[in-house]
């Protein structure tokens, strides 16, 4: 559990916490999102993707409620804002590897989506083949206050939240889910590497925190796409010695650094 000046730090790094989800109504809306980047350039601004969605209809949504509707939800699930380093660092990755986009949008979604977030564990457990019950997700969701969902709203969270993980290729099938594992990428790893780094975490801690075990990948292989990404110049990784290194300063502004800093403190 971090404590409250860890938490309000990472907060300004782009993290969310607390109890309210996306996925109560929607889905990781990973079509959304690849028809948004591919109108709007990586330097926008959060006003800028406002404009576009909700003035310009750049995702060709039928009626104004619903064009501020898709806005605010994408604005909840990813931030759209490059002041945050998290959707950032996120968004200037997007264009290296379009084979990377789904995991990628799922990594984001995860960090900034508290519910989804409790979903990960159940998911990542089953092997690849097994078949993923509906109710699963749903025990889940109500286990430590069986009273805070109603059954509708069960069923529509643990549908929202299964076809995310379906959107990523983590499951498979419309009605029975299967469990399945995706292809990482050297990108992936590079963000999983800077959430965790932004955590405060360094050296092998990295390659354990909850960002890098979403991935569901060997150590080994991990160890190999960090090299790969490193010598791609995505992040600054070295081994030796069994000693691990990792920094992602590039990504951040003097004082963002600074405050990570203080969080390591």
């Amino acid at each position: 559990m971090e404590s409250r000046a860890h938490q309000e730090a990472l907060i300004k790094f782009g993290f969310k916490f607390g109890k309210n989800s996306t996925h109560s109504s929607r889905t990781m809306m990973l079509s959304e999102l690849k028809m948004l980047f591919s109108a709007i350039p990586v330097s926008a601004s959060l006003e800028q993707y406002k404009s576009d969605i909700i003035t310009h209809n750049c995702l060709n949504k039928s009626t104004e409620s619903t064009r501020k509707l898709t806005y605010r939800h994408l604005k909840d699930l990813y931030s759209l804002d490059t002041k945050l380093p998290l959707f950032r660092v996120f968004r200037k990755l997007w264009d290296i590897e379009p084979e990377a986009q789904a995991i990628l949008a799922l990594q984001l979604a995860y960090a900034r989506d508290p519910i989804f977030r409790m979903s990960s564990d159940c998911i990542i457990a089953h092997k690849r083949g097994e078949q993923i019950q509906r109710e699963e997700i749903e025990n889940l969701l109500k286990k430590d206050d069986p009273d805070r969902f109603s059954p509708v709203s069960l069923n529509s969270f643990s549908k929202n939240i299964n076809s995310s993980w379906t959107q990523a290729g983590f499951l498979k099938g419309k009605v029975h889910k299967t469990r399945q594992i995706p292809n990482i990428s050297p990108v992936n790893v590079s963000y999983a590497l800077f959430q965790g780094y932004l955590y405060g975490l360094s050296g092998e801690r990295l390659f354990n925190s909850s960002w890098m075990k979403l991935l569901h990948t060997p150590l080994e292989r991990l160890e190999e796409m960090a090299s790969a990404a490193s010598y791609r110049g995505l992040i600054d990784y070295k081994k030796s010695g069994g000693v691990v290194d990792v920094r992602c300063n590039d990504f951040l502004s003097p004082d963002e650094q600074q405050l990570l800093q203080n969080i390591d403190e």
